[in-house]
């Protein structure tokens, strides 16, 4: 399978040479962690404890409180102090949080029983993904179980597992596939037994060919195909990818299941193997912890809720003096925040500290109608158009022209020449054009 791509996009420094070299290793166990209800897409969880209680490594803190919704386990052995609302890097605001003191090593409450992925059956897969509460590795936190669970008219027959990792800078994904290629091919195996799928392709950029190399020998005999990337951002934006991969287009409004694919990310293949394997729930993660501010950048496998100020100071430490801003995820598509006492999510899968010389603040310009956010949208849209009904509170006409298409990449705001924010503009339409339309699209 040769070089494969899609429309738009751009190409940023990748910085990924920061980190990429370093391997992986176990972050010591945190004294406290904070385990959010909301860590995934949908309804927050229902929490189980209380304050005093004591609970061990992998025990089920929090219960999933709908159909999109996820369990929460406790990332370590001691006792819950209470629930207490902490600033969310995905909210954005504060939102509650389990607190747990942790008391001495691991004791661990795994899942049962734990044996190899083919002596599970397909549904019991799902079921245990559900009770381990695996989301979406890449960023989303969607409900795994969900996903692989199409309603009866969407006939699914492939699965492609993301390991393109465009977002500069991070490097986590590379590293568990040089360092986890066998698990997450197992992991792999079984959802594609969970799916009842006959086909399935790993899709990793070019500018990553050990981790290709690697890929390919773990998938040696299994049927699994590897698919060779274009090194461009977004590429590993869901609808892209699934274009650069098939040609199939995912129509506007819709979902992968519509073109009849489900993707997933390398980090949700590699929790699918441990849930189902070693019994292991979600309450670890691997994270890149990067950037020019910080001392020495990081690989690191770090327990939910761990602040990340703890992680921080792993790397040696920022460096005062030149640090701009930290950003949960990468400078593309994460989200700055005002402080480092923050927890991380399931979904996080990068901290990255900015230096003021990488990004030095930028003025705005009037736009030149150059068309440059045009060439640059991977989504066929004509930000330079949306900017105008944006800023001008026009949200219908906004929303006419595509705005609720925009995922929010941001690759119209890198390739703009006037520096204009466009997709924070676009953000607050769509909060707006929500809020007014009684939280409905």
């Amino acid at each position: 399978m040769g070089l494969l791509t899609f429309r738009g996009g751009v190409h940023p420094p990748e910085k990924k040479e920061l980190s990429e070299h370093s391997a992986l290793t176990n972050a010591p166990l945190p004294e406290v962690v904070y385990v959010f209800l909301a860590n995934h897409a949908g309804v927050p969880a229902k929490p189980l404890v209380e304050p005093g209680q004591h609970v061990l490594t992998g025990q089920k803190i929090g219960e999933a409180a709908g159909f999109i919704s996820a369990n929460l386990h406790s990332p370590v052995t001691g006792v819950v102090k209470g629930i207490e609302k902490i600033y969310h890097p995905v909210l954005g605001k504060p939102d509650s949080a389990i607190v747990i003191e942790r008391e001495g090593e691991d004791t661990w409450q795994l899942l049962e029983p734990r044996k190899p992925y083919e002596e599970f059956e397909p549904q019991e897969i799902v079921e245990r993904i559900k009770e381990a509460g695996i989301v979406g590795l890449g960023g989303a936190m969607f409900p795994t179980n969900v996903k692989l669970s199409p309603p009866k008219e969407k006939k699914i027959d492939l699965l492609i597992i993301n390991g393109a990792e465009c977002e500069p800078y991070l490097t986590v994904d590379y590293r568990m596939m040089l360092e986890k290629s066998q698990e997450i091919v197992r992991g792999v195996l079984a959802l594609i037994k969970a799916l009842g799928v006959k086909k399935a392709i790993i899709g990793i950029e070019n500018n990553k060919p050990k981790a290709i190399e690697e890929i390919k020998k773990a998938t040696k005999g299994t049927g699994i195909e590897v698919a060779t990337l274009k090194t461009k951002y977004p590429q590993g934006a869901e609808k892209q990818l699934i274009y650069a991969i098939t040609k199939r287009v995912v129509p506007s409004g819709g979902l992968p299941m519509d073109v009849g694919v489900v993707v997933q990310n390398v980090g949700t293949a590699f929790a699918v193997y441990e849930a189902l394997e070693e019994g292991k729930p979600l309450i670890e993660r691997a994270i890149t912890v990067t950037g020019e501010a910080v001392r020495e950048p990081i690989n690191v496998i770090a327990r939910i809720g761990t602040l990340a100020s703890k992680l921080i100071e792993l790397t040696g430490g920022i460096k005062e003096d030149e640090v701009d801003r930290v950003i949960f995820g990468g400078p593309m598509m994460g989200t700055a925040v005002p402080r480092v006492d923050i927890p991380i999510v399931k979904g996080t899968s990068g901290i990255t500290v900015m230096s003021k010389e990488v990004a030095p603040s930028r003025e705005s310009y009037p736009c030149i109608r150059c068309g440059s956010c045009v060439k640059a949208c991977p989504m066929y849209l004509q930000p330079f158009v949306l900017n105008l009904y944006a800023t001008n509170r026009l949200y219908d006409k906004a929303v006419e022209n595509g705005l609720m298409d925009c995922m929010e990449c941001g690759s119209c705001s890198y390739a703009c020449p006037a520096n204009i924010e466009l997709v924070k503009n676009f953000k607050l339409a769509k909060k707006v054009y929500r809020t007014l339309k009684g939280g409905k699209r």
